[in-house]
């Protein structure tokens, strides 16, 4: 919350502020201007152990900071050589200048102009205001124009339209240009990008325009991981943290959530691209595990936390399906496998093997036309060099020759299987059941039965298994449900009930959850008695009486009964159950597939999968359409199956 002080003498507000050391983990201070802002950090940080932080200065300078470092790197140009011209020498303007510094600027590279141009040393030791840029003073002065011409960068942080398409075509070849005055930059984008034929690096202020500067990226992010580490202040090693841990992400691959929320807009590292947008949320573990570590290493920290556990614990107050997923995705960490995703050559595919590759979650193997699939990785940035399978030019007798095998007694010709080998979902079937791939992915461009139909007619089902099973994860904002089958099977019956609930309580441990299950019907426990209540209630009795069955279930019995602690242990004490269940049968396809889309869509709740049970070796099948994400989840639960 706000704190307003009745204060204009910069010492006695900084006195008031320090006297709330005992109250508060952190101060932030806020819509102060040079030069008191620089008397009143310096007295806070001297007098309180807590962190002390200017957002109006240093938010500006880190997420500039960032920006800076990327565009650097797309330009080709390096930090110890790069000549900027500020136009701006208030809070912010020095703050950002002394930042770039610690970034590796020289102090010499680096020129501020004010509404009378260049400061040089001659005004600075006239004007007393100006002493806080002494360091970046000049020698001659100038005008604004006369410190842009030939200068690699310009940083804006004053007024609207100063800069002209002149001073622009005057800078260094490929310039970059941060014009953040608000609500009008110096310079319009427009302006600034025609005034050259070579690359312009444009940063601005404003949304409407790429590559928006913008102070919500850095504070609240510093703060978390400050607090979270009890750091004694926020040290230039710490905003240094922050601003390479911004730059890193913005060349990483973008989340289609992130992409959606911002009208499908392209956003990939590149000139256009340079900072990651306010709505990503992987931000929060990002920033604040790179300042917190920062804190750690500079010896500010008075807390020791395991970054692997820091990291997870912001990821999981994102939401429940991160945290469960987190549980999968460490597991596939810890031992890769090789998985063949038979729809290559799509560009969702292709960002999802570089994701699969970057973090050590699989080895891919991509289906696909191999001149296609490097074209794709080259429109999408993606520096990588995947293992490729091409139907169309490599050798695929033995794949031919096994399928043949495999299905001759069904129908298919030896010139049969030539051609279905190369189909993709075809070619991957049969070299995950040759063991050449350990795990399978496909369906993202098929509807969900033509793109299963292949791994069933050759991968097939486990030695314990008839039947196959699509389950859902379903993450609530407290509870987790595993709802199955929602994909695969139309009527079954008390014998394909029962075995989709053993592979589904399998299921549910890989994510470290221990299955109680519930048999789904209108019924309660006999209050109806017909053939369509009868099959759950006989596939409960069939796996209560096995041996085998070591985790509780109990059925027939309704959706609000299974999931309702005070009615199971109200008028049905009796139950196998004596908590809510997280595994539920549905008693048919219909009801499994609507009810897992109603929770999802009007019950807040977030679902992954359809994750394939009962099949001989990892096979999972996508829903057509699925996100990045969703390929990078349930490769990471096929890596599992395989390990």
């Amino acid at each position: 919350f706000d704190i307003e002080l009745d204060e204009d003498d910069p010492a006695a507000f900084a006195e008031a502020v320090a006297m709330m050391e005992p109250t508060f983990g952190g101060i932030n201070i806020e819509d102060i201007s040079a030069p008191a802002c620089f008397e009143i950090e310096s007295f806070l940080r001297e007098e309180m152990s807590i962190p002390v932080f200017h957002d109006d200065q240093h938010g500006t300078a880190i997420i500039s900071g960032a920006a800076l470092l990327n565009a650097c790197d797309i330009a080709g140009k390096a930090l110890d050589d790069l000549e900027v011209v500020f136009a701006g020498a208030g809070a912010a303007a020095t703050a950002t200048a002394r930042f770039y510094e610690s970034l590796g600027v020289a102090a010499d590279n680096i020129t501020m102009c004010d509404i009378d141009g260049i400061i040089t040393e001659e005004r600075v030791a006239a004007d007393d205001p100006h002493s806080y840029v002494a360091q970046f003073a000049s020698e001659t002065g100038g005008s604004l124009a006369d410190a842009m011409a030939g200068a690699d960068a310009f940083v804006g942080l004053s007024v609207g339209g100063i800069v002209s398409e002149e001073m622009v075509r005057s800078m260094a070849d490929d310039p970059i240009i941060f014009a953040m005055a608000n609500p009008d930059p110096e310079i319009g984008y427009e302006a600034a990008k025609n005034a050259r034929e070579d690359t312009v690096i444009m940063a601005t202020g404003r949304s409407d325009y790429p590559n928006q500067v913008n102070n919500v990226l850095g504070f609240p992010f510093i703060f978390r991981g400050a607090l979270d580490a009890r750091a004694t202040e926020i040290n230039e090693a710490m905003k240094v943290a922050a601003a390479e841990a911004l730059a890193e992400l913005a060349r990483q691959d973008v989340p289609d959530a992130v992409v959606k929320a911002y009208g499908d807009q392209p956003l990939q590292f590149g000139p256009d691209y340079i900072i990651p947008k306010p709505l990503d949320p992987r931000v929060l573990f990002e920033v604040s595990g790179a300042v917190a570590e920062a804190a750690m290493d500079s010896g500010v920290a008075r807390e020791t936390l395991d970054l692997g556990e820091y990291r997870e614990t912001l990821e999981a107050r994102l939401g429940k399906s991160r945290e469960m997923m987190r549980v999968v995705l460490n597991k596939a960490k810890s031992d890769p496998k090789r998985l063949v995703l038979a729809e290559g050559d799509d560009p969702k595919m292709i960002r999802a093997a570089y994701q699969l590759i970057e973090q050590d979650i699989a080895d891919p193997v991509l289906v696909g036309d191999k001149r296609t699939i490097w074209e794709l990785s080259a429109e999408l940035g993606l520096d990588f060099d995947p293992e490729i399978v091409d139907p169309t030019t490599d050798e695929l007798d033995p794949y031919a020759d096994r399928l043949y095998d495999l299905r001759k007694r069904n129908g298919v010709t030896r010139r049969e299987a030539d051609a279905l080998v190369h189909d993709g979902d075809y070619l991957a079937s049969v070299m995950v059941e040759m063991g050449d791939a350990d795990a399978m992915l496909t369906g993202l461009t098929n509807h969900y039965p033509t793109a299963l139909r292949p791994p069933l007619q050759v991968v097939g089902t486990a030695d314990d298994a008839d039947y196959a099973a699509g389950v859902y994860m379903l993450t609530f904002k407290n509870r987790v449900v595993f709802v199955a089958d929602a994909t695969v099977n139309q009527a079954p019956d008390a014998d394909v009930l029962a075995e989709v609930a053993r592979h589904t309580a399998d299921l549910a441990r890989q994510f470290n959850v221990d299955p109680r299950v519930a048999l789904l019907s209108y019924s309660d426990f006999g209050t109806v008695d017909n053939e369509g209540t009868r099959k759950p209630r006989e596939a409960a009795d069939a796996l209560r009486a096995a041996p085998d069955v070591d985790f509780p279930v109990d059925g027939e019995m309704q959706a609000d009964t299974a999931v309702v602690e005070e009615m199971l242990t109200g008028d049905y004490s009796f139950s196998e159950l004596d908590e809510p269940a997280n595994v539920l049968v549905f008693p048919n396809l219909e009801a499994g597939n609507i009810a897992y889309k109603l929770l999802q869509r009007l019950g807040g709740a977030e679902a992954i999968g359809p994750m394939l049970v009962g099949m001989d070796k990892p096979v999972h099948v996508l829903q057509r359409g699925d996100e990045v994400k969703d390929i990078v989840n349930l490769a990471s639960v096929a890596v599992v199956d395989a390990q």
